[in-house]
């Protein structure tokens, strides 16, 4: 939790003490009143009081009352500017610090997990620094207060008063105690029901297809269900606190009052009146006390969430990046477009076997380079090495001569034209979509818009659209169809003019004729440029000057498509498992 105060800004620091300073005066301001009362009733019981002096009084009670009320508004809205602040800055950080992690590093929260730190961890230490800046030196300061105020009006009182004070304390500690181990369970809960409901909402057409609606709504029931007993359990828990607190609050009031009747009865007629008027003001400072300790109580009450809370974020803000940044750039850039694996193996972080063993090759400048294989041998890997979305476990990989490791990434990226093997769309216009992100160069224009749509075949249907490249495209790419994605997503990457382009199964949701046409297209305008594609169709990858064959994470064969077919009896089986002899040949 401390650790997270830093985050506060210098301004935020000056709000803070702006705002102690005005909890002081309205605590002082608080704490005059019981003695304006103790006058008046002094004045009252007093033969031959002015009614002006009660009047007196009876204004300062109200300008005190008023004062308090002005303070209060003051100091609320300042934390709420704290609070407020304090929050957007941690969203900022967190958000920030997901998008310069690693996949593996990911990979250890969940996307729920992540979502709920983000909001709802967050919003925790919101409520608690905007109550507890307040309530926290508020309620300290007037029972201290309030505590030196009494303490020489009689013993008796005092011990009550203590006595009251032990009871509450015990309360607290059990109670906070108890419940405390419960609010970890209480997020993890939140983590789990907004998986069930993200699941639910991103598969619903599987979900209706298969008449999983029953299923689905178990899953979730199931979830809410424990959330909900385990968050009753809590408040249950701490709904024996009000009443505790009220039962103490009207007994002390009345034990006051009965130890007071029997000092004012056996004291001498001229301390009477005095006694009185001191028993009105001990129970008010007493109630003081006791309300200092109910506000705490409400803090004691959201503390520990808001720390478990905390703890949650600094687990992601303390994540310590494996993808260090390098400091290359282009002015230490001699060669362009050529891409070498020296010796590469891979695994996963987690994993004890190697996915990728020992692969070497290189892609030349212009060059096509293809890799196929069966499902699991480790295509898609390996081309996420070259974008260090993992960096190696052994070997290098060569970018342009350098080792993609000591590259800036910014700059790395900019070399690269990426289309992943799920087409991500994102909430916006066709053009937003296409001249998505910094490609570190100008602005791309509509033009290049334009053009990078023709060539991926998506003009006949992008024109066709009520606003044409001004048409709004959903969240996901969910009011069009997989291969309109696939090639809005192929457009995106040809918009940005890289070095190197990178395919990763970015054909599969095409038909044989657009897919033809996409690539001789593709291959006219990239014709200076490295591609390097991932298929599992043998049609989209026998034109690639070098193909990479793999099999169980090693390269069984390099080679063109007609050398493959002589040579490498993967590729063969591959081949023939998709075309007759007659189109190999034909293909030929």
């Amino acid at each position: 939790m401390i650790k997270l105060l830093k985050n506060l800004k210098r301004k935020e620091w000056i709000l803070t003490i702006i705002t102690i300073i005005l909890v002081v005066i309205q605590v002082w301001l608080e704490l005059k009143m019981p003695d304006y009362m103790s006058e008046i009733t002094v004045l009252v019981q007093t033969q031959g009081s002015q009614m002006s002096e009660i009047l007196k009084n009876g204004g300062f009670m109200l300008l005190c009352a008023f004062g308090s009320l002005i303070v209060a508004v003051f100091s609320g809205y300042l934390t709420s500017i704290i609070s407020s602040n304090f929050s957007m800055n941690i969203r900022k950080k967190l958000f920030d610090k997901v998008e310069n992690l690693s996949m593996g590093e990911i990979k250890q929260f969940s996307t729920s997990s992540l979502i709920t730190r983000t909001t709802n961890d967050v919003m925790q230490l919101e409520m608690l620094i905007a109550m507890g800046l307040q309530l926290l030196i508020k309620a300290p300061i007037t029972a201290v207060w309030a505590i030196t105020k009494i303490l020489n009006k009689s013993w008796q009182w005092s011990a009550i008063t203590g006595v009251a004070v032990t009871i509450l304390l015990s309360v607290i500690g059990i109670l906070t105690v108890i419940v405390l181990p419960k609010f970890k369970i209480v997020q993890k809960l939140i983590d789990k029901i907004n998986a069930v409901t993200r699941e639910n909402l991103t598969g619903i057409r599987v979900v209706r297809a298969f008449n999983a609606e029953k299923y689905q709504e178990d899953k979730f029931e199931e979830v809410n269900n424990k959330l909900t007993n385990q968050q009753l359990f809590n408040q249950k828990t701490f709904a024996i606190m009000q009443p505790t607190m009220y039962l103490v609050m009207h007994c002390l009031t009345l034990a006051i009052y009965f130890a007071g009747a029997f000092i004012i009865r056996n004291a001498e007629m001229a301390n009477k009146i005095s006694l009185f008027g001191n028993m009105i003001v001990f129970s008010s400072y007493a109630m003081q006390v006791i309300m200092s300790f109910l506000m705490l109580a409400m803090i004691f009450m959201m503390i520990p969430r808001a720390q478990v809370s905390a703890n949650r974020i600094n687990e992601v803000l303390d994540t310590e990046n494996s993808i260090k940044d390098g400091t290359k750039d282009k002015s230490e850039i001699n060669e362009k477009g050529t891409i070498e694996f020296k010796n590469v193996s891979f695994k996963y972080p987690d994993a004890d076997e190697y996915l990728l063993k020992d692969i070497s090759f290189k892609a030349n400048t212009g060059e096509t380079v293809a890799f196929i294989g069966s499902t699991g041998s480790g295509k898609s890997t390996l081309i996420n090495l070259v974008t260090r979305f993992y960096d190696v476990t052994k070997g290098e990989v060569l970018v342009d001569g350098v080792n993609v490791k000591e590259y800036k990434q910014e700059f790395l990226y900019n070399k690269i034209g990426y289309v992943p093997q799920k087409a991500v769309m994102f909430d916006g216009t066709v053009n937003y979509n296409i001249s998505y992100g910094d490609n570190g160069k100008e602005k791309i224009s509509i033009e290049k818009v334009k053009e990078a749509i023709n060539i991926a075949q998506a003009k006949e249907f992008v024109e066709k659209m009520d606003n044409k490249y001004d048409s709004h495209i959903a969240q996901g790419g969910t009011n069009v169809s997989g291969g309109q994605k696939q090639r809005l997503s192929i457009a995106r990457a040809i918009a940005r003019d890289p070095e190197i382009y990178i395919f990763d199964d970015s054909f599969s949701a095409l038909d044989y004729k657009t897919d033809a046409i996409l690539r001789k297209e593709l291959k006219k305008y990239t014709k200076n440029a490295t591609n390097l594609i991932v298929a599992q169709r043998i049609g989209t990858i026998m034109n690639a000057d070098k193909i990479i064959v793999l099999e169980d994470g090693e390269c069984v064969g390099i080679g063109t498509h007609k050398e493959l077919l002589k040579k490498c009896e993967v590729y063969k089986q591959i081949a023939l498992s998709q075309l007759s002899k007659e189109e190999l040949e034909n293909a030929e």
